[in-house]
């Protein structure tokens, strides 16, 4: 099995619209034991490991890239700095090293269960429920050739099936601002539809981005990180109204 060919930036679209990785403060991250994620009616997603934050989700596409020429099973050897080299912009040092090491082992640690739904309501597939499934499969370093060894879960492949995963602008992913996380989300959530215009419910956002702040701070997270996306001209525009029930919500023109 293989994964299809594409370039960086790809995600299966279960992943990019639920809380598994999220615009995080820069604080102590919360651990989820079995936690069932915010995500959309088609699925069910059950996680065990630390919240992961954009960057994570950056490595984690990384790794799915250079990946994907190979039948599952098959060990991928990298260097450090050809990992960092796809995911950091500047200079590369201990920093960067150190936050690397850091990630891949939490990505390494990740469990996830995965129910997929068809629109009825009956399950289409589940992974993760009877055998383990980690976002990586095996990792080792070797710091004598300071190159890592990973494997995927074979299952990563039908996750992707039936095209369901994204293709994100990565050059332009690259120029999002510092401290623009909140951005790098919204890029991935618009990414999973073609509608050229997108709803999005704020309350059901707030919970997808685990937003603990107040109601006013998250709207103006929100504002300034679409404005992000124009500025890149990701998005068109966006604005904060009211839907006919009178809720507030989020609509972007791609």
């Amino acid at each position: 099995m293989f994964l299809p060919g594409f370039d960086i930036g790809a995600m299966p679209n279960h992943l990019n619209r639920s809380s598994l990785i999220a615009p995080i403060a820069r604080r102590a991250r919360t651990f989820h034991n079995r936690v069932v994620m915010v995500t959309r009616k088609d699925c069910v997603l059950t996680y065990t490991g630390e919240q992961l934050d954009e960057a994570d989700g950056d490595l984690m596409m990384a790794l799915i890239f250079f990946a994907q020429a190979r039948p599952f099973g098959t060990v991928v050897v990298l260097k450090r700095k050809e990992i960092l080299r796809k995911i950091k912009t500047g200079l590369i040092g201990s920093t960067q090293y150190a936050w690397l090491q850091q990630s891949i082992l939490r990505l390494r640690a990740a469990m996830l269960v995965l129910e997929a739904k068809y629109t009825n309501g009956s399950q289409r597939y589940t992974i993760g429920n009877t055998l383990t499934f980690n976002l990586i499969k095996d990792l080792e370093y070797d710091d004598k050739t300071d190159k890592y060894s990973y494997i995927l879960d074979p299952r990563w492949e039908q996750m992707f099936g039936n095209r369901e995963y994204s293709l994100i602008d990565w050059s332009k992913r690259m120029l999002i601002g510092r401290g623009q996380e909140m951005a790098k989300t919204l890029q991935r959530l618009v990414a999973t539809s073609s509608n050229p215009i997108q709803r999005f419910p704020l309350d059901k956002l707030r919970q997808q981005m685990q937003y603990g702040g107040r109601d006013r701070d998250f709207k103006k997270a929100l504002e300034k990180a679409a404005a992000e996306l124009v500025r890149l001209e990701l998005i068109k525009n966006a604005r904060i109204g009211q839907n006919t029930k009178g809720e507030e919500q989020l609509t972007i023109q791609i």
